[in-house]
């Protein structure tokens, strides 16, 4: 299952008087991750560089500005990765202290920035629903309603016609017995409406 997280965190790290200040936070798309990065950018005019990685379907990024090839972006998003994450992005802010890490010290400093700062972090399942359309006759609206309810369903819109129409929805799990529950009370008079039916 994948997760987002709830709010921003931070961490800040000092590794040979080199400062990696981390950030993660939710984030859907790139253009708003640009934003962030710009934002950084006018906070941190000193800073040597500003790496990122976006962990979001497939607006997904991996930024090194300036560092050498594959040491910061692409570290920073397998740590996204491997936490299970969606809708994430990481940045670090790094001010150079002089003493050059190496690709190995800096593959390990953004990556330790990013995971320290992702232990403070509260994690939140991303619950994937599931949209259903269904008519039926009116006697059976009590009964539809309550079977809704009792699968913790969210009622989206009801609407009376020659027949009730029900649009609802619930978590993926819960789809498929909610509809095999419905069908067999409703003994064939439910009729489900897949989207291209509408």
């Amino acid at each position: 299952m994948p997760f987002s997280i709830a709010t921003a965190v931070h961490h800040e790290l000092v590794i040979k008087k080199s400062r990696f200040i981390a950030c993660v936070q939710p984030m859907t798309d790139r253009s708003a991750a640009q934003k962030v990065v710009a934002e950084l950018w006018a906070q941190h005019p000193g800073a040597a560089h500003v790496c990122w990685a976006l962990l979001a379907g497939g607006q997904s990024a991996a930024v090194d500005d300036g560092e050498p090839s594959g040491t910061a972006g692409r570290p920073m998003l397998d740590v996204l990765r491997h936490q299970d994450l969606e809708g994430v992005l990481a940045t670090v802010v790094r001010y150079f202290g002089g003493v050059k890490l190496g690709a190995g010290g800096l593959v390990r400093a953004y990556t330790d920035s990013v995971a320290q700062a992702l232990l403070k972090s509260e994690k939140i399942a991303i619950i994937k629903l599931h949209y259903l359309t269904c008519t039926a006759p009116y006697a059976m609206e009590g009964m539809i309603r309550r079977e809704i309810e009792l699968a913790g369903a969210s009622l989206d819109n009801v609407a009376h016609s020659d027949h009730v129409q029900f649009e609802f929805s619930l978590p993926d799990s819960a789809a498929a017995p909610l509809v095999s529950r419905l069908n067999e009370a409703g003994h064939g008079r439910i009729q489900w409406i897949t989207p291209d039916d509408e």
